[in-house]
Protein backbone atom coordinates (compact mmCIF):
# COMPACT_ATOMS: atom_id res chain seq x y z
CA UNK A 1 0.00 0.00 0.00
CA UNK A 2 1.17 3.48 -0.66
CA UNK A 3 1.55 6.38 1.58
CA UNK A 4 -2.26 7.65 0.73
CA UNK A 5 -3.45 4.67 1.41
CA UNK A 6 -2.04 4.41 4.84
CA UNK A 7 -2.81 7.57 5.63
CA UNK A 8 -6.69 6.96 4.55
CA UNK A 9 -6.99 3.95 6.90
CA UNK A 10 -5.13 5.37 9.54
CA UNK A 11 -7.90 8.59 9.20
CA UNK A 12 -10.41 5.47 8.78
CA UNK A 13 -8.99 4.03 12.08
CA UNK A 14 -9.23 7.62 13.59
CA UNK A 15 -12.79 7.69 13.52
CA UNK A 16 -13.55 3.94 14.93
CA UNK A 17 -11.50 4.95 17.96
CA UNK A 18 -13.45 7.91 18.51
CA UNK A 19 -16.12 5.94 17.38
CA UNK A 20 -15.37 2.89 20.10
CA UNK A 21 -14.67 5.77 22.82
CA UNK A 22 -18.29 7.24 22.86
CA UNK A 23 -19.84 3.83 22.64
CA UNK A 24 -17.61 3.10 25.80
CA UNK A 25 -18.73 6.16 27.36
CA UNK A 26 -22.56 5.72 26.33
CA UNK A 27 -22.21 2.04 27.83
CA UNK A 28 -20.40 3.42 30.98
CA UNK A 29 -23.05 6.17 31.82
CA UNK A 30 -25.81 3.23 31.76
CA UNK A 31 -24.17 1.69 35.03
CA UNK A 32 -24.85 -1.86 33.26
CA UNK A 33 -28.18 -1.76 32.90
CA UNK A 34 -29.15 -3.26 29.17
CA UNK A 35 -29.77 -0.37 26.46
CA UNK A 36 -30.97 -2.55 23.28
CA UNK A 37 -30.13 0.81 21.39
CA UNK A 38 -26.34 1.39 22.69
CA UNK A 39 -25.77 -2.29 22.53
CA UNK A 40 -26.59 -1.93 18.61
CA UNK A 41 -24.44 0.99 17.92
CA UNK A 42 -21.27 -0.70 19.84
CA UNK A 43 -22.15 -4.10 18.28
CA UNK A 44 -21.72 -1.87 14.77
CA UNK A 45 -18.75 -0.35 16.13
CA UNK A 46 -17.20 -3.81 16.58
CA UNK A 47 -17.98 -5.20 13.48
CA UNK A 48 -17.19 -2.07 11.29
CA UNK A 49 -13.44 -2.96 13.27
CA UNK A 50 -13.14 -6.66 11.99
CA UNK A 51 -14.51 -5.72 8.00
CA UNK A 52 -12.46 -2.57 7.98
CA UNK A 53 -9.24 -4.65 9.12
CA UNK A 54 -10.23 -7.75 6.64
CA UNK A 55 -10.42 -5.23 3.88
CA UNK A 56 -7.07 -3.64 5.04
CA UNK A 57 -5.11 -6.93 5.26
CA UNK A 58 -6.18 -7.59 1.74
CA UNK A 59 -5.25 -4.33 0.54
CA UNK A 60 -1.82 -5.57 1.68
CA UNK A 61 -1.50 -8.43 0.10
CA UNK A 62 -2.52 -6.83 -3.06
CA UNK A 63 -4.49 -7.88 -6.02
CA UNK A 64 -5.00 -11.46 -5.33
CA UNK A 65 -6.33 -11.31 -2.43
CA UNK A 66 -8.69 -8.41 -2.93
CA UNK A 67 -9.91 -10.14 -5.77
CA UNK A 68 -10.20 -13.40 -3.44
CA UNK A 69 -12.11 -11.27 -0.74
CA UNK A 70 -14.54 -10.33 -2.85
CA UNK A 71 -15.23 -13.70 -4.45
CA UNK A 72 -16.08 -14.95 -0.88
CA UNK A 73 -18.20 -11.98 -0.22
CA UNK A 74 -20.23 -12.77 -3.76
CA UNK A 75 -20.42 -16.93 -2.18
CA UNK A 76 -22.05 -15.78 0.81
CA UNK A 77 -24.50 -12.79 -0.30
CA UNK A 78 -25.84 -15.45 -3.15
CA UNK A 79 -25.94 -18.21 -0.61
CA UNK A 80 -28.31 -15.17 1.41
CA UNK A 81 -30.10 -14.50 -2.17
CA UNK A 82 -30.95 -17.95 -2.33
CA UNK A 83 -31.62 -19.29 0.85
CA UNK A 84 -34.60 -16.88 0.94
CA UNK A 85 -35.93 -18.33 -2.94
CA UNK A 86 -37.60 -21.57 -2.38
CA UNK A 87 -36.31 -24.05 -4.98
CA UNK A 88 -37.40 -27.30 -6.21
CA UNK A 89 -35.38 -30.33 -7.10
CA UNK A 90 -34.69 -29.65 -10.72
CA UNK A 91 -33.24 -26.39 -9.81
CA UNK A 92 -30.12 -27.94 -8.31
CA UNK A 93 -28.27 -28.46 -12.10
CA UNK A 94 -28.75 -24.67 -12.49
CA UNK A 95 -27.54 -23.48 -8.71
CA UNK A 96 -24.67 -26.05 -8.57
CA UNK A 97 -23.55 -24.37 -12.18
CA UNK A 98 -24.19 -21.06 -10.30
CA UNK A 99 -22.03 -21.67 -7.27
CA UNK A 100 -19.15 -23.65 -8.95
CA UNK A 101 -18.91 -22.28 -12.25
CA UNK A 102 -20.45 -18.89 -13.10
CA UNK A 103 -19.10 -17.22 -9.80
CA UNK A 104 -15.55 -18.67 -10.19
CA UNK A 105 -15.32 -18.03 -13.91
CA UNK A 106 -16.35 -14.61 -13.29
CA UNK A 107 -13.57 -13.56 -10.49
CA UNK A 108 -11.15 -16.07 -12.87
CA UNK A 109 -11.87 -12.92 -15.70
CA UNK A 110 -11.49 -10.12 -13.64
CA UNK A 111 -7.94 -11.40 -12.40
CA UNK A 112 -6.90 -12.16 -15.83
CA UNK A 113 -8.18 -8.86 -17.00
CA UNK A 114 -10.56 -9.83 -19.79
CA UNK A 115 -12.59 -7.47 -19.69
CA UNK A 116 -14.55 -8.01 -23.13
CA UNK A 117 -15.61 -11.57 -21.66
CA UNK A 118 -16.08 -10.73 -17.57
CA UNK A 119 -18.31 -7.59 -18.50
CA UNK A 120 -20.86 -9.99 -20.35
CA UNK A 121 -20.54 -13.45 -19.20
CA UNK A 122 -23.17 -13.56 -16.68
CA UNK A 123 -25.76 -11.66 -18.26
CA UNK A 124 -25.44 -13.10 -21.69
CA UNK A 125 -24.17 -16.62 -21.34
CA UNK A 126 -24.93 -17.49 -17.93
CA UNK A 127 -28.46 -15.87 -18.57
CA UNK A 128 -28.72 -18.47 -21.23
CA UNK A 129 -27.49 -21.57 -19.60
CA UNK A 130 -29.39 -21.71 -16.34
CA UNK A 131 -32.72 -22.02 -17.30
CA UNK A 132 -31.59 -24.40 -19.66
CA UNK A 133 -30.13 -26.65 -16.84
CA UNK A 134 -32.98 -26.23 -14.84
CA UNK A 135 -35.60 -26.99 -17.74
CA UNK A 136 -33.46 -30.44 -18.14
CA UNK A 137 -35.31 -31.79 -14.74
CA UNK A 138 -38.58 -31.67 -16.64
CA UNK A 139 -40.79 -29.77 -13.88
CA UNK A 140 -42.46 -26.34 -15.01
CA UNK A 141 -43.78 -25.88 -11.49
CA UNK A 142 -43.86 -22.28 -11.29
CA UNK A 143 -40.37 -22.28 -13.90
CA UNK A 144 -40.41 -18.24 -14.70
CA UNK A 145 -40.23 -17.29 -11.25
CA UNK A 146 -37.58 -19.91 -10.23
CA UNK A 147 -35.64 -19.29 -13.29
CA UNK A 148 -35.56 -15.40 -12.47
CA UNK A 149 -34.59 -15.66 -8.64
CA UNK A 150 -31.39 -18.02 -9.56
CA UNK A 151 -30.48 -15.36 -12.23
CA UNK A 152 -31.78 -12.02 -10.17
CA UNK A 153 -29.48 -13.57 -7.34
CA UNK A 154 -26.37 -14.23 -10.23
CA UNK A 155 -26.45 -10.53 -11.35
CA UNK A 156 -26.55 -8.83 -7.51
CA UNK A 157 -24.92 -10.72 -5.77
CA UNK A 158 -22.08 -11.71 -8.16
CA UNK A 159 -22.20 -9.73 -11.15
CA UNK A 160 -22.55 -6.21 -9.57
CA UNK A 161 -20.82 -7.35 -6.35
CA UNK A 162 -17.49 -8.21 -9.38
CA UNK A 163 -17.33 -5.05 -10.11
CA UNK A 164 -15.83 -3.87 -7.34
CA UNK A 165 -12.70 -5.30 -7.81
CA UNK A 166 -12.70 -4.95 -11.09
CA UNK A 167 -11.86 -1.64 -10.89
CA UNK A 168 -7.97 -3.02 -10.38
CA UNK A 169 -8.19 -4.07 -14.20
CA UNK A 170 -9.03 -0.30 -15.25
CA UNK A 171 -5.46 1.49 -16.64
CA UNK A 172 -6.33 5.33 -15.78
CA UNK A 173 -2.79 7.56 -16.73
CA UNK A 174 -1.24 9.16 -13.81
CA UNK A 175 -2.79 6.58 -11.54
CA UNK A 176 -1.14 3.60 -12.20
CA UNK A 177 -0.48 0.87 -8.85
CA UNK A 178 -2.83 3.42 -6.88
CA UNK A 179 -6.62 1.65 -8.19
CA UNK A 180 -7.04 0.07 -4.59
CA UNK A 181 -7.91 3.77 -3.65
CA UNK A 182 -10.61 3.46 -6.36
CA UNK A 183 -12.05 0.43 -4.26
CA UNK A 184 -11.90 2.50 -0.97
CA UNK A 185 -13.44 5.59 -2.13
CA UNK A 186 -16.73 3.90 -3.54
CA UNK A 187 -16.97 1.82 -0.30
CA UNK A 188 -16.32 4.74 1.96
CA UNK A 189 -18.59 6.92 -0.02
CA UNK A 190 -21.44 4.46 -0.59
CA UNK A 191 -21.27 3.27 3.05
CA UNK A 192 -21.26 6.72 4.55
CA UNK A 193 -24.49 7.78 2.37
CA UNK A 194 -26.05 4.80 4.23
CA UNK A 195 -25.20 6.12 7.52
CA UNK A 196 -25.62 9.63 7.59
CA UNK A 197 -29.33 8.60 5.80
CA UNK A 198 -29.78 6.99 8.98
CA UNK A 199 -28.65 9.84 11.15
CA UNK A 200 -29.93 12.47 9.65
CA UNK A 201 -33.78 10.63 9.55
CA UNK A 202 -33.32 9.59 13.57
CA UNK A 203 -32.27 13.61 13.89
CA UNK A 204 -34.83 15.63 11.67
CA UNK A 205 -36.73 13.05 9.70
CA UNK A 206 -40.65 13.54 9.64
CA UNK A 207 -41.57 12.11 6.06
CA UNK A 208 -41.23 8.88 5.33
CA UNK A 209 -39.79 8.05 1.46
CA UNK A 210 -40.73 4.49 1.20
CA UNK A 211 -42.99 3.45 4.82
CA UNK A 212 -43.94 -0.21 2.77
CA UNK A 213 -40.19 -0.82 1.83
CA UNK A 214 -37.77 1.06 4.56
CA UNK A 215 -39.88 2.44 7.27
CA UNK A 216 -36.79 4.01 8.59
CA UNK A 217 -35.86 5.97 5.26
CA UNK A 218 -37.41 9.73 5.34
CA UNK A 219 -37.29 12.42 2.77
CA UNK A 220 -34.85 14.25 5.05
CA UNK A 221 -32.40 11.96 5.88
CA UNK A 222 -32.10 10.82 1.89
CA UNK A 223 -31.12 14.65 1.13
CA UNK A 224 -29.29 15.43 4.30
CA UNK A 225 -27.06 12.06 4.05
CA UNK A 226 -27.02 12.14 0.80
CA UNK A 227 -25.39 15.30 0.53
CA UNK A 228 -22.90 15.16 3.15
CA UNK A 229 -21.82 12.02 2.05
CA UNK A 230 -21.50 13.63 -1.82
CA UNK A 231 -19.46 16.25 -0.18
CA UNK A 232 -17.03 13.92 1.35
CA UNK A 233 -16.49 12.55 -1.65
CA UNK A 234 -15.57 15.53 -3.38
CA UNK A 235 -13.11 15.95 -0.19
CA UNK A 236 -11.49 13.01 -1.29
CA UNK A 237 -10.79 13.72 -4.35
CA UNK A 238 -7.01 13.48 -3.19
CA UNK A 239 -6.96 9.47 -3.65
CA UNK A 240 -8.70 9.43 -7.03
CA UNK A 241 -7.93 10.48 -10.59
CA UNK A 242 -10.77 13.76 -10.44
CA UNK A 243 -10.95 16.82 -9.49
CA UNK A 244 -13.20 18.05 -6.64
CA UNK A 245 -16.09 18.72 -8.48
CA UNK A 246 -16.01 15.59 -10.47
CA UNK A 247 -15.77 13.80 -7.07
CA UNK A 248 -18.43 15.30 -6.02
CA UNK A 249 -20.43 14.77 -8.84
CA UNK A 250 -19.45 11.09 -8.89
CA UNK A 251 -20.32 10.72 -5.59
CA UNK A 252 -23.58 12.37 -5.79
CA UNK A 253 -24.40 9.67 -8.61
CA UNK A 254 -23.27 6.53 -6.58
CA UNK A 255 -25.01 7.50 -3.24
CA UNK A 256 -27.90 7.70 -5.73
CA UNK A 257 -27.58 4.49 -7.13
CA UNK A 258 -26.76 3.32 -3.37
CA UNK A 259 -30.17 4.40 -1.95
CA UNK A 260 -32.27 2.78 -5.24
CA UNK A 261 -30.31 -0.01 -4.34
CA UNK A 262 -31.27 -0.27 -0.62
CA UNK A 263 -34.82 0.00 -1.67
CA UNK A 264 -34.43 -2.67 -4.39
CA UNK A 265 -33.08 -5.09 -1.59
CA UNK A 266 -35.69 -3.87 0.75
CA UNK A 267 -38.51 -4.65 -1.54
CA UNK A 268 -36.99 -8.05 -2.26
CA UNK A 269 -36.68 -8.55 1.69
CA UNK A 270 -40.40 -7.61 2.51
CA UNK A 271 -41.26 -9.65 -0.62
CA UNK A 272 -39.45 -12.73 1.15
CA UNK A 273 -41.36 -11.91 4.72
CA UNK A 274 -37.73 -11.14 6.31
CA UNK A 275 -36.54 -8.04 7.97
CA UNK A 276 -32.03 -8.52 7.15
CA UNK A 277 -31.08 -11.22 4.64
CA UNK A 278 -29.28 -12.97 7.54
CA UNK A 279 -27.31 -12.79 10.63
CA UNK A 280 -23.61 -13.17 9.39
CA UNK A 281 -22.28 -9.37 10.80
CA UNK A 282 -23.38 -9.00 14.38
CA UNK A 283 -25.30 -5.62 14.20
CA UNK A 284 -25.36 -5.20 10.51
CA UNK A 285 -27.58 -8.26 9.16
CA UNK A 286 -26.60 -10.54 6.47
CA UNK A 287 -23.54 -9.83 4.02
CA UNK A 288 -26.21 -8.17 1.41
CA UNK A 289 -27.63 -5.83 4.22
CA UNK A 290 -23.85 -4.18 4.09
CA UNK A 291 -23.86 -4.33 0.15
CA UNK A 292 -27.43 -3.62 -1.17
CA UNK A 293 -26.25 0.05 -2.32
CA UNK A 294 -22.88 -0.69 -3.49
CA UNK A 295 -24.62 -3.55 -5.62
CA UNK A 296 -25.53 -0.70 -7.63
CA UNK A 297 -22.97 1.39 -7.59
CA UNK A 298 -19.87 -0.66 -8.21
CA UNK A 299 -20.99 -1.58 -12.43
CA UNK A 300 -22.34 2.18 -13.09
CA UNK A 301 -19.05 3.46 -11.37
CA UNK A 302 -16.50 1.10 -12.97
CA UNK A 303 -17.91 1.83 -16.60
CA UNK A 304 -18.24 5.80 -15.77
CA UNK A 305 -14.61 5.62 -14.68
CA UNK A 306 -13.34 3.32 -17.44
CA UNK A 307 -15.59 5.34 -20.53
CA UNK A 308 -13.93 9.13 -19.37
CA UNK A 309 -10.62 8.06 -17.90
CA UNK A 310 -9.01 5.38 -19.48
Amino acid sequence: MDKQTLMLFGGIGAILVLASLIGFILQWRTRGAPNPVIDNLNARINAWWVMVLVIGIAFWLGTAAVILLFYAVSFYALREFLTLTPTRRSDYPALVAAFYLALPLQYLLIYSDWYGLFSIFIPVYVFLLLPILASLGGDSTHFLERASKVQWGLMIAVFCVSFVPALLTLDIAGYEGRNLLLIAYLVIVVQLSDVLQYVCGKLFGKRKIAPNLSPSKTVEGFVGGILLASMIGGALFWITPFNVWQSFLIALLINLLGFAGGIVMSAIKRDRGVKDWGHMIEGHGGMLDRLDSVCFAAPIFFHLVRYWWT
